[in-house]
């Protein structure tokens, strides 16, 4: 029978280091105005009326790509609107909605509740890219839809899309 001896925890020629921290009477400020604002900030002139030319724009895309998903739409239709991932992704998404359900996609109406875009809201990144998010009814169902588009030449092209 051997008795071990216990392994302790520090080594024996190891010093703990305890330095001495002055403890400040009092901390750094910054320079903050606590008082309330009566008025909501108001975006420049420019930043909302393309806020919302985006936000109608986002608002029928996610629609289309609601009914493409599930089947309604041909996914040929946002061919021109989409980055080459994302029209992929989607074609995915609308062939194992139609394998599941037993049919083929985008030849017409499968659905049986028309899936509604409930609200659409927009943030700029930059000038030329804005995040999306969008709220989607399937009858008594929510699902929320987050979209980056960005900007190029003369159209809006979605670079990723995802689903929730």
């Amino acid at each position: 029978m051997s008795t071990r001896t216990p392994t302790p925890l520090f080594h024996e020629n190891v010093v703990p280091l305890r330095l001495s921290m002055p403890v400040a009477a009092t901390q750094g400020t910054l320079a903050l105005d606590l008082q309330p604002r009566l008025d909501p900030p108001s975006p420049p002139a420019g930043d909302l009326r393309r806020r919302r030319e985006v936000d109608g724009w986002a608002h029928r895309f996610v629609q289309a790509v609601v009914e493409i998903v599930g089947g309604d739409r041909p996914t040929s239709q946002l061919v021109r609107h989409t980055s080459r991932d994302v029209y992929a992704d989607l074609e995915r998404r609308a062939q194992l909605v139609a394998r599941v359900g037993g049919h083929v996609p985008g030849v017409a109406r499968v659905q049986p509740v028309r899936p509604r875009v409930v609200s659409v809201h927009s943030s700029f990144v930059t000038a030329d890219v804005a995040e999306t998010s969008a709220h989607v009814r399937y009858g008594q169902r929510s699902r929320a839809v987050a979209a980056r588009f960005e900007r190029r030449s003369t159209r809006w092209v979605c670079t990723a899309v995802e689903f929730a």
